[in-house]
């Protein structure tokens, strides 16, 4: 049952402004507003105005005048929430705020609940569970990439592929079923040459959205970057550069750095989360081996390793370092960042260039952190490595936890249907299967949802939103 009881609350962010918003929401919206808004034209009321409008007037309790305001009046269905939505603006104070906020509630409204007026959007069809959810994104996004990402998904382009999918197999599991019906018969309504060629593509966009995870959720939270390198290279002179501030002591002492020292740098709208590590070497100190245990961790949850070797050191050692690193890591992408350039001839940079080279290994900058050269090319390389070049494109990019679990959930339910049409099972088995797919792209969208989800969803929204 949809509450239709009438809400409201602060839609501005909290504390003292220019201006500030107080949203009211439900079937006495604008009855409630009325009994509190004074129009400059005698006899006014927002009752009798039409939709998609704007009032000047004041707010006032009984003879006495809070505040002047300006009324945004909005008609069900053509709202937010669907409902009728009175948008009050007033003065930034924190005191007219709290006391428009009272008198709405002594005349009949209730404090709205973080996320309520998204939640009654989403119950009253205006947008489905994925965009309500992206609305939330799009809020707390803080770069450019995580906000075209919430953007496109809360316009419903993940939406969209996911009713594209349902449909398609609800089709299917249709025919599927009615063959049921029609057991003794033996007749076969659902070509299943169409359905094998149909879970085939199914099976793929799923693997494919499901994959994306790894990417919107860096790109939501930071994408994860390790700096690691032997003891004294320049690592935290390299963070220091990047954050342009003095964020990690910088020392000529071996192993000052003993714990992971973790910062966000925004580079041209990308979010990128720095972890400066222990120095890689030989130790008995039992602190400092666990500071670079923590490096060899951090080394498995990058998605990028910046491998910062001293350009002063011999060239075989400099290629042992690169070499331990290689083995430690998998799918991530290694840079090798060459440090003190300023100091190292040219013969021995063109050295180390070509042995590189030869360990095939094509990603090699050559920076001085002291003296913040050549950084261009090393943030440059990294959006590179981010793989954001094609953020702008149709491609739908999962960002969202819950989407993420209810897609491989799905994937592995679309797997043992493909399976299954290969070993020729029956078709109550595929039935089964197929309806366990639906079900998890339903929980996407929210076209099957429980109370316990709804509420764990909504609670991390902002009152007012």
């Amino acid at each position: 049952m949809i509450d239709q009881s009438t809400i409201c609350a602060i839609a501005t962010s909290p504390g003292m402004g220019a201006i500030a918003t107080i949203r009211l929401a439900g079937e006495n919206a604008v009855s409630i507003a009325d009994q509190v808004f004074r129009s400059p034209k005698a006899g006014k009321k927002l009752a009798g105005q039409k939709a998609n409008s704007l009032h000047f007037g004041s707010i006032a309790d009984g003879d006495e005048a809070i505040d002047e305001v300006v009324i945004a009046l909005f008609r069900t269905p053509h709202s937010f929430t669907g409902e009728d939505v009175v948008e009050i603006s007033c003065h930034g104070s924190v005191y007219i705020q709290q006391r428009i906020l009272q008198l709405l509630i002594s005349k009949g409204a209730r404090m709205a609940r973080p996320g309520e007026f998204t939640q009654r959007a989403f119950l009253n069809g205006k947008m489905d569970l994925s965009q309500a959810e992206a609305v939330a994104d799009l809020i707390f996004s803080t770069n450019a990439s995580a906000h075209k990402v919430a953007l496109k998904q809360m316009r419903g382009g993940f939406s969209n592929e996911i009713s594209k999918l349902r449909g398609e197999l609800l089709h299917f599991i249709a025919l599927v079923e009615l063959e049921l019906d029609f057991s003794e018969e033996d007749v076969e309504f659902a070509d299943r040459k169409q359905l094998t060629e149909l879970t085939a593509k199914i099976e793929a966009l799923l693997k494919k959205l499901a994959d994306s995870f790894r990417l919107g959720n860096a790109i939501k939270n930071g994408i994860p970057v390790a700096i690691v390198g032997e003891t004294n290279a320049g690592k935290s002179t390299l963070l220091n550069a990047l954050l342009n501030e003095e964020k990690a002591i910088v020392s000529e002492i071996h192993g000052t750095t003993r714990d992971v020292i973790e910062d966000v740098v925004n580079i041209d709208g990308t979010a990128f989360r720095f972890f400066d590590t222990a120095g890689i070497r030989e130790s008995v100190d039992i602190i400092e081996n666990l500071g670079i245990e923590r490096t060899y961790n951090k080394l498995e949850q990058a998605d990028i390793v910046l491998l910062v070797t001293d350009l002063m050191n011999p060239l075989p050692l400099i290629l042992e370092r690169i070499e331990k690193i290689r083995q430690r890591i998998e799918n991530q992408n290694l840079v090798i960042v060459g440090n003190k350039a300023d100091l190292a001839g040219k013969e021995r940079i063109k050295a180390l260039v070509g042995s590189i080279h030869l360990a095939e290994i094509e990603d090699l900058v050559f920076i001085s952190a002291k003296n913040r050269q050549n950084l261009d090319s090393l943030t440059g390389l990294l959006k590179e490595k981010a793989g954001l070049q094609n953020l702008d494109t149709d491609d739908v990019i999962v960002s969202n936890i819950r989407h993420y679990e209810a897609l491989t959930n799905a994937h592995k339910a679309v797997v043992r249907v493909v399976e299954g049409l290969h070993a020729g099972i029956s078709g109550d088995f595929l039935a089964q299967d197929i309806r366990e797919c639906l079900h998890y792209l339903g929980e996407i969208t929210g076209e099957i949802s429980t109370d316990e989800v709804l509420g764990h969803i909504f609670k991390h929204f902002c009152i007012g939103k």
